[in-house]
């Protein structure tokens, strides 16, 4: 099953076996697994992928993650390593789409850093913004980093995002700070794959704690989160498609006419005839009060952190990091076309699935979900029959000597969660993720077509 779309917007293919839920893809899977009321269940590792070993990274040959047998990796963009344009990389490296550039990717990564001097001269904030993004150049064939250089700079904790089916990431800030000389900050900015952000904020899309976004591409309407408790889902409704800086309409969802309290739904839960309340001042200052405040007002839904999402299906998917019965993470699927909402998932425990994060789905369909718990931490997948697997877990220890032309210290990162997977859009044979201390970003490849991703 294909789906004709822009070429920056990652296709989705049949995934073998499991016949009548592959052809859904595991995001289908999970609806088909919600409406039968079939129990969400954790495997000790992936089937036909095989359970987890140490495996040694080809650039430092140190063994920094563990994944299936026939799986390796690569690392690049170390905290402090100098980049092509002769800058520091930046630390906290989060969210991360991937973008084709003929033979190359370009990626898009964000850096999660807060309030301090910015790193490049070109700066929104020169001042107090030390976030933004950082653009990597890679090489599928070869399998080799060949640049990277600042593509955004002077904002602040710049945490997840999302691609454009126009071939442009949304870098958002996850942060309400205000600097001494009065610069605002928590905005979404828009960034090429090529080139530099104009460092102007989307004031219109809402000033608040941000997390991710996914936008429709019949539409252009861009889907937003908020990493706060309460925290609303929002859509943007742009006055021109593809062109968000022209102004738009910032928007909250309400369930019902009151506002509802989703925190506690569990799998299987179904919100019907859902509308969207305006948001009459998208852009508050000091003492004004917050966008989600003024969509509860007006009987706008409250989630608890909510953070990852992603288009697909024609649907956007949303996670929840702390919702559900037992605290550990929802995924909500909204259907536009119906106006309907329905959570796929909800963990029962903290051993199937700790605080979701971030989500991306291969071109083959497969989906990963970083993890942002306690403990060690992992990548998982998701089987074709909605069946949740540990397919990467952070080793990381670094030795006394540190690492070579970094800025790193020597440590146990095992705790550092994941964030910003994205797979190499046209084949799918690359996945990138980062580890967001002590910074790193990692190339894997292997045997995928084995197995649900």
């Amino acid at each position: 099953m294909t789906t004709e779309q822009s070429p920056f917007v990652q296709r989705r293919t049949l995934i073998q076996g499991a016949a009548s839920l592959a052809a859904l893809g595991p995001l289908g899977a999970l609806g088909a697994r919600t409406a039968g009321a079939a129990p969400m269940s954790r495997r000790p590792f992936g089937p036909d992928y095989g359970p987890l070993h140490p495996v040694k990274d080809q650039t430092t040959g140190l063994e920094l993650i563990s994944l299936p047998k026939g799986f390796e990796y690569l690392t690049y963009g170390w905290t402090g390593s100098m980049m092509s344009d002769g800058l520091r990389t930046p630390a906290m490296h989060d969210g991360m789409a991937a973008f084709r550039d003929g033979d190359l990717v370009r990626l898009v990564r964000n850096h999660e850093n807060g309030t301090g001097p910015a790193y490049d001269s070109t700066a929104y904030d020169a001042r107090e913004g030390a976030g933004g993004t950082t653009t990597v150049v890679f090489d599928p064939d070869a399998g080799q980093f060949l640049e990277s250089y600042a593509s955004l700079s002077g904002t602040v904790r710049n945490c997840a995002g999302g691609p454009t089916p126009w071939g442009t990431w949304l870098s958002c800030e996850e942060t309400t700070h205000i600097s001494a000389d009065g610069t605002r900050h928590g905005y979404v900015f828009e960034v090429p794959p090529t080139g530099k952000s104009n460092a102007e904020p989307i004031r219109q899309m809402g000033r608040f704690v941000h997390e991710a976004t996914c936008t429709d591409p019949s539409t252009g309407i861009t889907y937003l989160t908020e990493d706060a408790t309460p925290s609303g889902l929002y859509r943007y409704v742009p006055r021109t498609p593809g062109r968000l800086a022209d102004g738009g309409e910032l928007q909250m969802l309400a369930i019902g006419s009151t506002s509802h309290q989703t925190y506690g739904a569990g799998t299987g839960t179904t919100y019907r005839n859902l509308t969207w309340v305006t948001i009459d001042q998208p852009d508050p200052g000091a003492g004004e009060t917050s966008v989600v405040q003024q969509g509860i007002a007006k009987g706008g839904a409250q989630f608890a952190r909510l953070e990852g999402a992603w288009w697909g299906n024609d649907r956007a998917y949303i996670v929840s990091t702390s919702g559900g019965p037992a605290g550990q993470g929802q995924v909500f699927e909204y259907d536009p076309r119906t106006e309907t909402m329905t959570v796929l998932i909800a963990s029962p425990d903290a051993a199937t699935l700790n605080n979701p994060d971030n989500i991306c789905v291969s071109p083959r369909g497969g989906i990963v979900l970083c993890e942002d718990g306690s403990g060690s931490e992992f990548l998982h997948g998701l089987t074709a029959t909605g069946e949740i697997f540990p397919f990467a877990q952070n080793t990381v220890v670094l030795p006394e000597s540190g690492i070579a032309g970094s800025t790193v210290a020597a440590g146990t990162y095992t705790g550092s969660e994941w964030c910003g997977s994205t797979f190499e859009p046209k084949n799918g044979n690359w996945l990138f993720a980062n580890a967001q201390s002590p910074g790193i970003t990692f190339a894997i490849t292997g045997p995928w077509r084995k197995g649900a991703l």
